[in-house]
């Protein structure tokens, strides 16, 4: 793998919900991912497999660049203890001809109050006049803020 491919970039966005909370929406509870950010992810399919299983593969129906676009996606691993989930992003728009391997890692990281969200992506280009993914680590930077402001809504 050719160090001028691959790449990895990270978003870390301070939550006011609790560490638990943020892992359980995202590993957890696919199925509610549309109430918890209706803005950047209206509708998600179940491909295969169980909603909350490791290898379950899901359609997520993102608001990306002004139209809505579909990220086949398989939930890689869970970790209740690290509070992580693994995505392997394994067809769509968004690494269909641009990307040999794309995965976003989510890790909920427990403070003294909230938490610490932090988005992770490693990939590997096709080739060298791929920009890096840095629009998809602002998404997802985005995402957690929209799924924290829910969150809270819901614990009121």
């Amino acid at each position: 793998m050719s160090s001028s491919l691959s790449g990895k970039l990270s978003v870390e966005i301070d939550a006011k919900s609790p560490a638990r909370a943020f892992y359980e929406a995202l590993g957890k509870r696919l199925y509610d991912i549309p109430k918890r950010c209706p803005i950047s992810i209206p509708k998600v399919d179940l491909v295969e497999g169980k909603w909350e299983d490791v290898g379950a593969v899901v359609n997520f129906h993102l608001a990306h660049g002004g139209k809505t676009i579909i990220s086949k996606e398989i939930v890689e691993s869970l970790d209740d203890e690290k509070l992580s989930v693994t995505f392997n992003l394994i067809g769509g728009v968004l690494v269909e001809g641009s990307f040999k391997s794309f995965k976003f890692i989510f890790q909920a990281i427990p403070k003294k109050e909230g938490c610490l969200g932090r988005w992770t992506c490693e990939y590997e280009k096709l080739n060298a006049g791929i920009p890096d993914p840095k629009e998809l680590v602002q998404f997802a930077g985005d995402l957690t803020r929209e799924i924290d402001d829910t969150l809270m809504k819901s614990q009121a």
